[in-house]
């Protein structure tokens, strides 16, 4: 997405190390069943739980600078195929993708580092995603199959919810280090949670009012570092948890998903100040 590109590259000017979402801004560290995504290049490998109940999404990533990494839960019936053709035909346009399942889970990865997250799985057939370039299809996928537990695994209970409405999100304004966190999309509409770094609240209060402008080019000279991404996007009552490990600062919490007439969320009050405190 052209948004979450500026926040990347706005980052990365400041951190040599920087030109991604920041990968390890969020964690779950665990005892649950493990579902792992290996990336490459040109595939995504699917391993381990694939039974109903929580997991921990342990997604790594070879050879790639950053990568997607995404559970789509197909409507019986429907196959991948459909939903690419869907989104090419709508102009990149995501929530086309609810005739044929949901976005359940969304996490980047940046190469030699890991991303988890924990999510709960529904039976069904799924696919494994790792998204191609703004316009083009996927750059790879895989197909599995999450088989009904006798007794589906809970997830722990999480210390904060944080839920994304149209337009705008819900939830505790602080959340603290080591605390586990549920980012949770209330909306109908596709929703994503991303948190950008600022310097002071004198910088937060502009970067708020340069988003709801749709000023784009002012809004990178605010970013501080690299920007947090708790969920990509997904869809109605879809969530996953993260033990957050972001540095704490202020942010700018916002969604960058488009509306039909090429607004993003963020002109329509999709953003807020937060603080991650120790």
């Amino acid at each position: 997405m052209k948004r979450l590109t500026l926040l990347a590259m706005a980052a990365s000017a400041l951190l040599t190390a920087g030109g991604t979402i920041a990968v390890g801004s969020a964690a779950a560290t665990s005892t649950l069943p493990t579902l792992s995504l290996t990336i490459t290049k040109s595939s995504i490998t699917v391993g381990g739980a694939t039974q109903s109940g929580a997991v921990n999404v342990v997604s790594t990533a070879t050879g790639v600078k950053e990568a997607g990494a995404i559970l789509f839960l197909l409507k019986p019936g429907a196959t991948f195929e459909e939903v690419e053709a869907a989104i090419q035909k709508a102009h990149g346009e995501i929530n086309v993708t609810s005739k044929y399942g949901s976005l359940v889970f969304d996490a980047e990865v940046s190469s030699g580092q890991t991303s988890e997250a924990q999510t709960y799985l529904q039976p069904g057939q799924y696919v494994a995603v790792v998204p191609g370039e703004e316009g083009k299809g996927s750059r790879a996928h895989a197909n599995f199959t999450v088989s009904a537990a006798a007794s589906p695994v809970a997830l722990p209970a999480p210390e904060a919810t944080i839920r994304s409405i149209e337009f705008g999100f819900k939830g505790p304004s602080t959340l603290h280090d080591g605390e586990l966190v549920r980012f949770e999309n209330e909306g109908f509409l596709v929703h994503m949670d991303v948190a950008a770094p600022v310097k002071n609240m004198k910088a937060a209060k502009q970067l708020v009012k340069d988003l709801l402008a749709g000023k784009e080019k002012a809004v990178g000279k605010l970013i501080s570092g690299p920007p947090a991404g708790f969920a990509g996007p997904v869809s109605h009552e879809a969530f996953q948890q993260e033990t957050i490990t972001a540095k704490p600062g202020i942010y700018v919490e916002v969604c960058f998903m488009d509306t039909q007439d090429g607004r993003s969320h963020s002109q329509l009050g999709m953003e807020r100040i937060i603080h991650i405190v120790k």
